[in-house]
């Protein structure tokens, strides 16, 4: 096997063989190629919301119009310490941020089990060694 035979992208051009083998491709982006991740992240949603029978575009009830993210990235540190890291590397790379969470202890919902569904016991707790 030659190196060509591993490395499928060449000359920016899809190889013969690997379309051959495919069903379809579509290519995309945003209008001034700037965010590819978020206009993937918002293109997959509308595909969820879409019903698939048209190429129609989704209707704007379905879809609200821009996420919480938009074009922005997200740190989800879970200790003290790596809040700080985060908080740090933001201020070296002069990056601008916001909060929408602040960080605190998390807290679980009111929806998640303290009791067993299946046994009528006390709540559930780990035996510590």
């Amino acid at each position: 096997m030659k190196i060509k035979d591993i490395i499928i992208e060449a000359a920016g051009k899809i190889r013969d063989d690997a379309a051959a083998a495919s069903r379809g491709v579509t290519r995309f982006r945003d209008e001034d190629g700037i965010d590819r991740g978020n206009n993937l992240y918002r293109t997959m949603n509308a595909a969820a919301c879409h019903d698939g029978k048209t190429q129609d575009a989704v209707s704007a009830d379905k879809m609200d119009s821009a996420s919480w993210i938009e074009k922005y990235n997200t740190a989800h540190p879970y200790t003290e310490a790596e809040h700080n890291m985060v908080k740090g590397a933001l201020k070296t790379m002069g990056s601008v941020s916001n909060d929408p969470v602040p960080f605190s202890k998390s807290t679980e919902t009111t929806e998640v089990y303290k009791t067993s569904p299946h046994r009528k016991v006390g709540p559930i707790t780990l035996n510590k060694k």
